[in-house]
């Protein structure tokens, strides 16, 4: 079970993440689309995850004071971990991707 220190890192971070892409939200997207832009999906995934997360941990809480039932910690940690590797699967094939259009030839 998910400690208070591991789910402060974990916070910690998430919210590292955010203020990390807080900058690319501003300068991404900028189009004569309608659409919404990159940094706002990004940030929105970013929200989304640290709420996932959150819950998890008020779910554990709930457990130890003995109002919740175990099988709900275990599915909303389950979810969590599952959108955190998802997040950062995203963000490691953004990176890579970037590489590749640093290598192209001008």
């Amino acid at each position: 079970m998910a400690t208070p220190t591991i789910a402060a890192n974990a916070y910690a971070a998430l919210s590292k993440l955010r203020e990390d892409t807080a900058g690319i939200a501003g300068g991404l997207g900028k189009s004569e689309g309608s659409g919404p832009n990159f940094g706002s999906v990004l940030k929105d995934v970013i929200d989304a995850v640290s709420a996932a997360a959150q819950k998890s941990d008020v779910q554990a809480q709930a457990v130890a004071a003995g109002k919740a039932n175990m099988v709900d910690v275990v599915t909303a940690v389950a979810e969590t971990e599952t959108a955190f590797q998802t997040l950062v699967s995203v963000r490691d094939k953004v990176i890579a991707a970037y590489e590749d259009v640093l290598k192209m030839p001008i």
